[in-house]
């Protein structure tokens, strides 16, 4: 197969991809709004409403959180199935979880007309804990693996691997961990009254720009795939 010929089954794979990932967005937003009738029938906002965890809510909350680990597993075995090696594979996880993520937000505008600003807040996640945080923050997560990602597609098509030194791995994981922390800490507080003094968006911004300021120096480089 020439250059020309990966790169063009490349982009058709991705193609696919996103049409998978687009509808898997709508199936989790309608979850969500069959959610929202059950749980926030006058309007799902912050503060959050503290519930009570009888037995009952207790199955639920482990239903929920099943759920989203499934989830995962979901996005990782499309990955696995459109991707031919490790490389690859990472980078359709990455693709899959950022344009699901993105779209989760666009069907639930087109759904529920909601949500109103990108400032909203939203709970993102659940496990180990709960993260919150206004919806812009998890959508420039999202964009930026998108980007990488398919940069990295780009190259191995291209026979061009993409290697980070150690250095920019642990840059990665810090930004990962200050990135995933300012959701915690925005969670640890959603039913407090001033939950949103508790979301330190500086925090953020460091772990954002050690991040993806790794991964473009890493794709910067140029090196060859071994056969």
């Amino acid at each position: 197969m020439t250059g020309e010929d990966a790169v063009r089954a490349m982009l058709k794979r991705l193609l696919i991809v996103v049409l998978f990932s687009i509808a898997f967005a709508y199936i989790e937003s309608a979850v969500v709004v069959y959610l929202r009738a059950i749980f926030h029938a006058e309007g799902f906002q912050f503060p959050l409403q503290v519930f009570d965890l009888d037995s009952l809510g207790r199955r639920l909350m482990l239903t929920e959180v099943g759920r989203e680990a499934a989830t995962l597993v979901l996005i990782w075995a499309g990955a696995w199935l459109f991707g031919k090696q490790t490389q690859e594979r990472w980078a359709y996880f990455l693709i899959i979880f950022a344009v699901w993520d993105i779209f989760y937000y666009v069907w639930l505008k087109v759904l529920l007309d909601w949500p109103a600003s990108i400032m909203t807040w939203d709970v993102l996640f659940l496990i180990p804990m709960v993260w919150a945080s206004p919806v812009l923050y998890p959508v420039l997560v999202s964009l930026a693996m998108l980007v990488i990602a398919v940069a990295v597609l780009w190259r191995t098509s291209r026979n061009q691997a993409v290697s980070l030194s150690w250095l920019e791995w642990m840059a990665v994981v810090l930004g990962c961990v200050l990135i995933v922390g300012s959701f915690c800490l925005g969670g640890s507080h959603a039913t407090e009254a001033d939950y949103a003094d508790y979301f330190y968006w500086p925090l953020f911004a460091v772990g954002y720009g050690l991040g993806a300021g790794a991964c473009v120096k890493a794709l910067a480089r140029k090196s060859l795939l071994a056969s």
